[in-house]
This record gives C-alpha cells, sequence and structure tokens, in this order.
C-alpha cells in the first residue's frame, strides 16, 4: 500500500505531514526532514560495537520514497545531518554521493549541534550548508525548537515519540508534535532514541503508524479509548 500524508493547515497554509517521516510544504515545493545522524553505526564500529551498517540504506530509500511521492523541488535538511567527525567515512561519503546522482533537486542543510564538526560538506553531495536558521514564506527552518517573532518555526533535535494504550496494548511511535509557534519533526532516521511527549493545551500529536499518519486524541480521549 502506498504511503498516505495527512494534511494540515497552518495559519492558511497547506501542508502535509508524511510518515516516511517527513513535512511536504506542496506551495513552496519543499520537503522538510530532520535528524538523520548518518554515519552513526560507523562512529560505533570505531569503538567495537558491531551495529548493523544497513540503516543508511534503509534511510536513503526512505528520502528517496518521500521525495517521488510528492515531486519537491527542494530538500531542506533541519539539523543532525552527521552523527560524528568519525562517522563520515569514506564509504559513507561515496555512498551518499552516489544516491545523490539519482535526485536532480536542491539540497540545505540548516546546521545542528551533531554537524558543528563540519567545516565543509563533500562536495559531490552538492548541498549547501546555511546557520543558525533559514527563513522561507512563513516558516523558519531551525534545529533547535526556539519560537520566532512572526514566523512559524519548524524543527528537530528532540527526537519526539508518543506512547499509546488500549487496555493492556502499548505503543511508542515517532510523532509530529505541533504546537502554537513550532512544529517538532520526528528524527528521520529509524535508528534514533525519542523523547515522549505529553502535549500541553493547544498542542496537537500526529503519530507515524505504519504507512499513514494519525492525530493522536489528546490525554483524556486516549483514556476514555482504553475504558472501551
Amino acid at each position: 500500500m502506498a504511503a498516505r500524508g495527512l494534511p494540515v493547515r497552518l495559519g492558511g497554509t497547506e501542508l502535509e505531514l508524511r510518515p516516511e517521516r517527513a513535512l511536504h510544504w506542496p506551495g513552496g515545493g519543499v520537503l522538510a526532514v530532520a535528524d538523520l545522524h548518518w554515519g552513526k553505526p560507523e562512529s560505533f564500529h570505531q569503538h567495537g560495537i558491531p551495529l548493523p551498517p544497513e540503516v543508511l540504506e534503509d534511510d536513503l530509500a526512505r528520502l528517496s520514497a518521500a521525495l517521488h511521492a510528492t515531486g519537491a523541488r527542494r530538500l531542506l535538511l533541519v539539523g543532525d545531518l552527521i552523527h560524528s567527525r568519525r562517522g563520515l567515512t569514506r564509504e559513507v561519503v561515496e555512498r551518499v554521493a552516489a544516491w545523490r546522482t539519482g535526485h536532480d533537486v536542491e539540497m540545505v542543510l540548516v546546521r545542528g549541534n551533531h554537524d558543528r564538526h563540519l567545516d565543509a560538506l563533500p562536495g559531490a553531495w552538492r548541498m549547501s550548508l546555511v546557520e543558525p536558521h533559514l527563513d522561507e514564506g512563513p516558516f523558519r527552518f531551525a534545529h533547535h525548537p526556539e519560537p520566532a517573532e512572526g514566523r512559524y518555526v519548524w524543527a528537530g533535535h528532540l527526537h519526539p515519540t508518543v506512547r499509546l494504550s488500549t487496555g493492556a496494548d502499548r505503543l511508542r511511535l515517532p510523532c509530529f508534535h505541533l504546537g502554537t509557534g513550532v512544529g517538532v519533526l520526528p528524527a528521520f532516521s529509524a535508528f534514533t532514541g525519542g523523547m515522549d511527549i505529553r502535549p500541553r493545551t493547544g498542542e496537537r500529536l500526529f503519530a507515524i503508524a505504519g504507512d499513514s499518519v494519525v492525530e493522536v486524541p489528546p490525554p483524556r480521549r486516549q483514556r476514555s479509548f482504553a475504558g472501551r
């Protein structure tokens, strides 16, 4: 079954929350993702910890799927693209360079805290680097979730997750966390930890459930569902 995004409106602007863990802004031709952490297994390998190297392949395939599904002209990488200097191995550089040849889109990295070691990105990746944020239309794209006057901020950094329960069943899923002035994207890499979010009044959570995105009812409604 094809992945299905969930349309939302913010300040009169149409957006789509994608199950590939991405934000699609059709009017801007933009796809935005955060916290890819490329090279994380390779960083652990250098400490003798044998994590699976195919994580990068899975993430690149999912990123390709999101680009193809949306037809986005620009890809904004909202921080923490590279996990660490040690993770930027020759194999990672070459694999991403090969993947890049198949995508004729503009790519922009907004520097995150894990990217602070980067003096420059590998030239074959054809990505530009900006900091500390990028303003586009009514939005600001920044790695850290800090409000900005006059703009809605899309950020990463926190790796939001939500816990769901119905009776004896328990789930913990990555999610989009939308506040009144700041929206936090889920970590794009599936090989990351997460921070459980309990929404405050006026905030909304959208869980990624397989190939779909679904809005999570507020906590009081979750309890009533559990009692059915």
